[in-house]
């Protein structure tokens, strides 16, 4: 490593120019040409030459929680000259299929829906949670403004996935209700806060860490959907131990590069009934003989989570096509 070269952490990204955290301090960053580029190399000669260098567009080069190698230039600025592997990722399809990594390096998935104003979206959580259970996670779903509705409904609400596996926190920014629990779950450890718009990210995190003022905004009156108030996600280091990635609300979250059995294996409720299954390689659709599709019969495994595969299945297999 050159003498003027450091480790770092990146904070924010936007537009090209990245906040990086290192040694407590924060350094404006901006990236190396070479690192947008990959490059060709003649095989045949005894002196190694580029003969073809092509952008990369299909990906993001670098992403919030990303660590990085960078070195100082003059008014305590920075050139990243290096990004270094990931360990873990949250991302999405973006524009025209293009990857959009939300935030990498993480080591938990907190999957925030409000309890009412908005409504939850069931069938949307389903796709959050697929999201992080494809990327080798379990994400914990956080159910907020629980005092809205009261703790029996919070329970009614999120019966399905807590039945299927999945740990609900209730919490309330405006109660303080969860918060104790909330912070312990993130206690020295990276976490990504994701959800809808609307559902109170932004306001639990300034609750959970009093002085960030992290911008807010009430769920439309007419619509009651949420507005964008967090516009790029950010990492945010906790008085407690550990970080926070806040990240834009997703109206839409299409599934990344997933194989239809990847899909299938994002169901935990499944897990202890496919060897069951009469085929090893059973989709659990119109198979014979399916341990899974018998459960949803009897009522052990929800008719409508199991819907929600199928929808997301099919959709794994028409991308796989393409």
């Amino acid at each position: 490593m050159q003498p003027n070269t450091r480790d770092g952490i990146i904070l924010r990204a936007i537009s090209g120019a990245y906040t990086v955290h290192s040694d407590g301090q924060t350094v404006r960053c901006c990236l190396r040409g070479n690192l947008r580029k990959t490059f060709e190399y003649a095989t045949n000669l005894q002196v190694r030459r580029v003969i073809r260098a092509r952008t990369i567009f299909r990906e993001d080069i670098v992403a919030v929680g990303d660590r990085v190698r960078f070195t100082e230039t003059r008014h305590g600025a920075g050139v990243i000259e290096e990004v270094l592997p990931r360990t873990t990722r949250f991302c999405r399809a973006g524009f025209r299929g293009r990857e959009q990594v939300l935030v990498c390096n993480i080591d938990q998935v907190l999957v925030v829906f409000s309890c009412a104003d908005p409504k939850p979206d069931l069938w949307k959580l389903d796709r959050f949670l697929v999201a992080g259970e494809v990327e080798g996670f379990t994400p914990i779903i956080i159910a907020n403004k629980a005092d809205l509705v009261g703790g029996d409904a919070v329970a009614e609400l999120f019966s399905e996935h807590a039945k299927a596996g999945y740990r609900v926190i209730a919490t309330s920014a405006k109660l303080d209700l969860g918060l104790e629990t909330l912070c312990r779950t993130m206690q020295g450890r990276v976490s990504a806060v994701v959800g809808p718009s609307g559902v109170g990210k932004s306001s639990l995190l300034n609750r959970v860490q009093p002085g960030l003022d992290l911008r807010t905004a009430e769920v439309g009156v007419l619509s009651h959907k949420g507005r964008h108030t967090t516009t790029a996600a950010h990492l945010i280091p906790l008085r407690t131990g550990g970080w926070v990635a806040d990240t834009p609300g997703l109206r839409q979250l299409d599934i990344l590069d997933a194989a239809p059995e990847e899909i299938a294996d994002a169901f935990p409720e499944f897990h202890t009934l496919e060897a069951r299954c009469k085929f090893d390689d059973c989709r659990h659709k119109s198979e014979p003989n399916c341990a899974v599709k018998d459960a949803v019969g009897a009522g052990i495994i929800s008719a409508r989570r199991h819907q929600s595969y199928l929808i997301l299945s099919a959709e794994a297999e028409v991308a796989e096509k393409r």
